[in-house]
């Protein structure tokens, strides 16, 4: 065991700092080299106590970060948490406005800034930093009602305050949906034939030796988008620990072998370039150092998916995400 000193700052790797101002405290992380492989903490409960006080403090700037910035529902169903705050893009556009913008743009605009107001024989006006600065319309609008004749551009003096608005609302949008990444939208992945994909699925896809589509795969398709669902079984585990069934995943089994030859296998607590630890079948809690005489194995319930990824024709992915999105 090495020797580890816990005082009232220093609690297993992490230091306790209170502000001046003594509103409110933060953890730093500073270097432990005990924090991962060593017994002289107090096992999980040290740990806990540290990822608590760490984990009210992310909790409270989460709130705060929310009031300040709530998130409607729309984004959370398009998963752009706050993403045009975060980028600076300032108030969201009306929608509406930029509709009726849209239509005003097109037959007088168009021609020379491009359908999408990405530029042709005119500036591009996503990237203009007037219409950057504008937000309602207060430096668009008398751009568009007196023209700027010495670049060409003609005024455009029939427009009423409120039309102009409408096509300042519709290049906001233009800018939005180019800069605020929580608007993309996947196109339809859907392209294959479901029929083909069944037959792969009990075919040669060998999906049926280890899935059942009334079983484990039962209604994934409700659970999952169609772009989400091909990912899901093209990259398993990538960015989830969740199986088919939507569940959490169970934890992985691990096997390590000492250089004495003795084999210690339990389930995997954490594995890095540098520890390996785990909890054997009694509960306890083991952990090693990573160097060349120590060997670990750690059970891959998915390497068949991934040898797949070798083997998929686009074919095969097409068709067989078809048949996936039938099973609702």
């Amino acid at each position: 065991m090495i020797p580890h000193t816990v005082d009232d700052k220093i609690v297993a790797g992490f230091t306790l700092q209170e502000p001046q101002d003594h509103a409110d405290h933060y953890i730093t992380y500073v270097p432990c080299r005990h924090y991962q492989h060593c017994d002289c903490y107090a096992s999980d409960a040290v740990r806990a106590q540290v990822d608590f006080l760490g984990t009210m403090r992310l909790l409270k700037i989460l709130i705060s970060l929310s009031l300040l910035t709530p998130m409607s529902a729309s984004a959370q169903r398009r998963g752009g948490f706050n993403t045009r705050e975060f980028l600076g893009l300032g108030p969201a556009p009306d929608p509406v406005a930029a509709e009726r913008g849209e239509k005003l743009y097109a037959p007088n605009c168009a021609f020379c800034h491009g359908a999408k107001a990405n530029g042709a024989e005119a500036p591009d006006l996503v990237r203009s930093a007037l219409v950057l600065h504008d937000e309602k319309g207060e430096l668009v609008g008398p751009v568009l009602l007196k023209g700027r004749p010495e670049k060409g551009m003609p005024a455009f003096a029939s427009f009423t305050a409120a039309q102009a608005s409408d096509i300042a609302a519709f290049l906001h949008m233009r800018i939005e949906l180019a800069a605020n990444r929580g608007l993309y939208k996947v196109l339809d992945v859907v392209t294959g034939n479901a029929q083909a994909g069944e037959a792969y699925f009990n075919g040669v896809g060998g999906c049926k030796n280890c899935h059942s589509a009334t079983g484990d795969l039962a209604h994934i398709a409700a659970k999952f988008s169609p772009p989400d669902l091909q990912a899901q079984f093209l990259y398993p585990g990538a960015s989830t620990r969740f199986d088919g069934s939507g569940a959490r995943a169970a934890p992985a089994k691990v096997t390590v072998t000492l250089p004495s030859g003795e084999k210690v296998a339990g389930t995997l607590k954490r594995l890095d370039d540098f520890n390996v630890s785990l909890y054997d079948s009694l509960g306890s809690y083991r952990a090693w150092q990573r160097s060349s005489g120590l060997k670990v194995e750690v059970e891959d319930r998915l390497v068949v998916h991934r040898k797949m990824l070798d083997t998929y024709a686009d074919a095969d992915i097409h068709n067989l995400l078809a048949y996936l999105v039938t099973l609702k």
